[in-house]
């Protein structure tokens, strides 16, 4: 290359080689500054360049979500004598994996849309998540949450300059009103806390993140386990899993008292819950999305499983106090139900029976409405009893 660019130097002593001359060395120093594999030369670079690369691409480069860590989980490890990783998902900025599908939905409106303003339901995370990740877009959000939102959460709400207003005893109520609103206000967008395809499609990076960070060649985990609300997570990651043509157990965990998709999935119809009596409000949805049961049923027929866990409210405040002590993390108690799955004697036997090889991933989904003082709280009240 210098001598290429010596000889050059030569001839543009002559004016009409000019021209040329900045040609070339543009070129060169083109050709040093970009790795060869870019150019479909030597050895492929190791940034994937799969569909599964460039999914909710632009919302992540704009920094609306983080790539989270997965680490393993030496107690669980231990408990299920394979190996098993925790996705941190509690890391993102609002607290939970909502900041994914929340990022590529309000990309995607304001780029295609031109959207200014957004009208969120939420039990909490999922205005948390639109809360941040909105006002970075330069729009307007307004919150409305269900009686039963945690104050935490509200005055985390109002702290990101959200409108928020409280109304309805539970989630179905609240979004009742968002609905309203945003037919009586043109400019606004209405934002679903987990029923909508962009919100799957981000919430799915997750399972892109897994494929590249579990430790060995093609290492596929037998099983994922997440919580399940409305169902947008569980959605989400049957499509990343479907994207990689991967067969792997998926554990739909939840507690008792919110069980909306465990009810309709054992029963093989849909059940509206009559009310929502869990500590894990998150959860609150009276009826999961029929999208989560539809891709459930189509993950089975490819050869995959999908199990419902339902835990006690107990057994997810349990898990969240272990975990805490485990890896110094506060989570809610909708995250804990998840992590139950593996902690509680009761739950891990069943998940775990007829599992093949392979390690197992636990989405630490996370949740805002949690601090020492609540985790002490409900420590007292469920695990301390007389």
């Amino acid at each position: 290359h210098k001598q290429f660019v010596g000889c050059l130097g030569c001839a543009a002593k002559q004016r009409q080689m000019r021209p040329l001359l900045a040609i070339c060395r543009l070129t060169v120093a083109l050709l040093l500054l970009v790795p060869p594999s870019v150019l479909g030369f030597g050895k492929m670079s190791s940034v994937s360049t799969s569909p599964s690369s460039v999914v909710a691409s632009s919302s992540r480069v704009a920094g609306l979500f983080i790539e989270t860590p997965l680490i393993p989980s030496s107690e669980l490890t231990k408990l299920c004598n394979r190996p098993v990783y925790l996705k941190l998902d509690t890391l993102q900025a609002s607290g939970s994996f909502k900041d994914r599908g929340m990022a590529h939905l309000c990309e995607t409106f304001k780029t295609q849309k031109g959207t200014k303003k957004l009208i969120s339901s939420s039990g909490g995370n999922a205005g948390l998540a639109c809360a941040s990740v909105g006002p970075k877009l330069g729009m307007e959000v307004s919150v409305i949450v269900p009686e039963s939102t945690k104050p935490i959460v509200v005055n985390k709400l109002k702290s990101l300059g959200a409108d928020v207003t409280i109304h309805g005893k539970n989630w179905n109520a609240a979004d009742e009103l968002a609905r309203k609103r945003v037919e009586e206000d043109a400019e606004a967008e209405y934002v679903s806390p987990y029923d909508h395809q962009l919100l799957w499609t981000g919430h799915s990076t997750v399972v892109d993140e897994i494929v590249q960070q579990l430790p060995g060649v093609g290492n596929t985990p037998a099983m994922i386990i997440a919580s399940v609300g409305g169902g947008g997570l569980i959605c989400g990651i049957l499509e990343g899993l479907e994207r990689h043509d991967m067969i792997s157990t998926v554990v739909a965990a939840e507690t008792e008292g919110a069980a909306s998709f465990g009810k309709s999935f054992v029963s093989g119809k849909k059940i509206r819950l009559e009310s929502i009596d869990s500590i894990a409000t998150s959860l609150g949805a009276l009826e999961v999305t029929d999208v989560a049961l539809d891709r459930a049923r189509a993950h089975q027929v490819k050869g995959g499983v999908v199990k419902a866990a339902m835990c006690t409210d107990a057994e997810a405040v349990e898990a969240c106090v272990r975990f805490a002590a485990d890896c110094r993390i506060l989570v809610e108690p909708a995250c804990g139900a998840a992590l139950a799955s593996l902690y509680s004697d009761r739950l891990r036997n069943d998940v775990l029976d007829g599992l093949g090889e392979g390690p197992i991933i636990v989405e630490v989904c996370g949740g805002s409405g949690v601090n020492i003082d609540l985790l002490s709280v409900w420590k007292k009240e469920y695990l301390e009893k007389e």
